[in-house]
C-alpha cells in the first residue's frame, strides 16, 4: 500500500429556492447551492480529493453538466462511484474546511463528520469539519456562495 494525500476544492453559489445540503445533510436556509447536481460542495470537494490522492482525474470529467443523466443527483452517488473506480482505497482521515457567511454549520457539523464517516466506512474520529464565516471578503465571506476544501490521506493501491 502506497500512503496518498488528496485535495478537492468546490463552490456553488447560493440561489434562493434550492434545498441546501452541505456533507450529504439538509441544511436549514432560505437559499441553496446551485448545481447540475445537488450542489453540495462538501461532498463534491471530497470526490474531487479521494480522485486526487488515485491519481484519477477529476470531478468535472466523471460527473459533468454535459452527463444529463448525472442531473439532480445526490452527490453521495459521486462519491459512492469515485471510491468504486478508485479501488476503494483506505481512508485515514478526512479535513473538511467550509467556507461561508451563511448557512451557520455548526448545529450540523456533528452530523455532516457521520455522514461522511459513513459513505467512507471510517470513524467519525477520523474526520474533522471546520467552518469559516470568510470575513466579509469574496462572495462566500459576503454570503452569495458557499465553498469547501478537502484534504484527505488515504492508502491506495494493493
Amino acid at each position: 500500500m502506497t500512503l496518498r494525500i488528496g485535495h478537492g476544492f468546490d463552490a456553488h453559489r447560493l440561489v434562493p429556492g434550492r434545498p441546501c445540503i452541505l456533507g450529504g445533510v439538509v441544511v436549514d436556509s432560505d437559499s441553496g447551492p446551485e448545481g447540475h447536481s445537488d450542489g453540495d460542495a462538501v461532498l463534491h470537494a471530497l470526490a474531487d480529493a479521494l480522485l486526487g490522492a488515485a491519481a484519477a482525474g477529476d470531478l468535472g470529467s466523471m460527473f459533468g453538466e454535459s452527463r444529463p443523466e448525472w442531473r439532480g443527483a445526490a452527490s453521495s452517488r459521486f462519491v459512492e462511484e469515485v471510491l468504486v473506480q478508485t479501488g476503494r482505497p483506505k481512508v485515514l482521515n478526512v479535513d473538511v474546511t467550509v467556507v461561508g457567511l451563511r448557512p451557520r454549520l455548526a448545529p450540523y457539523r456533528e452530523a455532516i463528520r457521520s455522514r461522511i464517516a459513513e459513505l467512507l466506512g471510517i470513524t467519525v474520529g477520523q474526520v474533522s469539519v471546520k467552518a469559516s464565516s470568510g470575513n466579509g471578503l469574496t462572495d462566500f465571506g459576503k454570503g452569495d456562495g458557499v465553498a469547501a476544501s478537502v484534504i484527505l490521506l488515504a492508502e491506495i493501491g494493493s
